[in-house]
């Protein structure tokens, strides 16, 4: 039974003696409950107060799907609050999902399954978003079968937000950019984001339904896939993604790289760098930190142009934050020239014959298609 929370004292109770009298059992499975719905002062609404919002005045202004937005948003077990504002911060988080959707779109132009790399091939980066899915996918199903929708949107909102477009989306910015097509840190990235479009559009079909199936038909068009988004199941997430270990070492990895963006920032705000691929961080932190950077590229995950681990005695006055005061850094400017093409600082710009490239940008270059003379 679903109705509001009036209804415990009203037809759940009615219809429970009703049912035990006549057939010795409850009329029900499961009762859910929900609150009432109010302004965004708690305020009953009332067209006297003009403070009734009305569903088909929202999807005609914003969207049908900024509404389903706002009720999986919701807490239903409280009174539940809508207005204009609240509408505008829905709005506002609608389009972070739509612009994950849209980087996955992008990035996954000309994708062909033989493209894709098998996960024993990827990076380590890779392996972890791999994990990340897995966790998801039990933290979604969860959600979904105790009702909680506030839970599976929030977990949802964090993943895409955080995991993916403030970390993930941007160190693999520089791979998608300025790798060749065809290198093994290009393709494992691509095989991981149709993996995330696969999972996510499945995902959010549910709330986003509109959203998810305009997704779904950029992607798939001309494709042998189901016809609608609509038609597929959750996917089923193989559990050899699964990774504690891995999961552990990334999180370090994670902490150290917060430590040093704090770090740029503060020379960013005193001029003293612009972009942070002018900077070359110095870190000092305890050995648990160092061995996570083993066989990782610490400025890649930094984006910056170097990186280095030194002793304590090395750092005069470095950057820490408050939560992790064992982490301290050093931004110095990185050494040599600027790379016209992927815009990273490094003495082989300096060294190389090529016109302002470093070496990865020149190969790249010598391999792409030369462009007919013009008559």
């Amino acid at each position: 039974y679903l109705e509001g929370s009036d209804q415990h004292r009203g037809w759940f109770h009615s219809s429970l003696l009703e049912s035990c009298g006549t057939r010795g059992r409850a009329p029900y499975e499961t009762v859910l409950t929900h609150g009432f719905v109010l302004d965004e002062k708690s305020r009953k609404m009332s067209k006297s107060l003009g403070n009734v919002t009305a569903p088909q005045k929202v999807m005609d202004d914003l969207g049908a799907d900024i509404l389903r937005l706002w009720v999986a948003t919701s807490d239903y077990t409280a009174d539940l609050r809508i207005g204009p504002d609240i509408l505008k911060a829905q709005a506002d988080s609608y389009r972070r999902l739509r612009n994950t959707l849209r980087y996955l779109l992008g990035n996954l132009h000309g994708f062909d399954e033989a493209e894709r790399l098998p996960k024993a091939d990827m990076p380590e980066l890779e392996r972890w978003v791999l994990h990340r899915l897995f966790e998801l996918d039990g933290q979604m199903r969860a959600c979904l079968e105790s009702h909680d929708f506030h839970g599976f949107y929030t977990s949802l909102h964090n993943f895409c937000a955080v995991d993916l477009s403030a970390f993930y989306f941007d160190i693999r910015k520089d791979v998608f950019y300025c790798d060749g097509a065809a290198s093994p840190r290009r393709r494992a990235a691509r095989t991981v984001l149709a993996t995330l479009f696969d999972c996510l559009t499945a995902w959010l079909a549910p709330v986003l339904s509109f959203t998810a199936e305009e997704a779904w038909l950029v992607r798939e068009e001309g494709g042998e896939r189901e016809e609608s988004v609509h038609l597929r199941t959750f996917p089923e997430i193989p559990a050899e993604w699964e990774d504690p270990a891995l999961a552990e070492k990334w999180a370090r990895l994670r902490t150290l790289r917060r430590v040093v963006t704090g770090a740029i920032e503060i020379e960013r705000a005193n001029k003293t760098i612009g972009s942070s691929l002018q900077a070359h961080p110095r870190a000092c932190a305890p050995a648990e930190y160092i061995a996570a950077m083993e066989g990782i590229n610490g400025a890649e995950i930094s984006i910056t142009s170097a990186f280095d681990f030194v002793s304590k005695g090395e750092i005069s006055d470095g950057f820490r934050l408050d939560d992790v005061p064992e982490i301290v850094v050093e931004i110095r400017k990185a050494e040599g020239g600027k790379c016209d093409r992927c815009w990273k600082v490094l003495p082989e710009v300096v060294e190389s014959g090529d016109a302002g490239i470093c070496k990865r940008c020149s190969d790249v270059v010598d391999k792409l298609p030369q462009a007919m003379p013009v008559s």
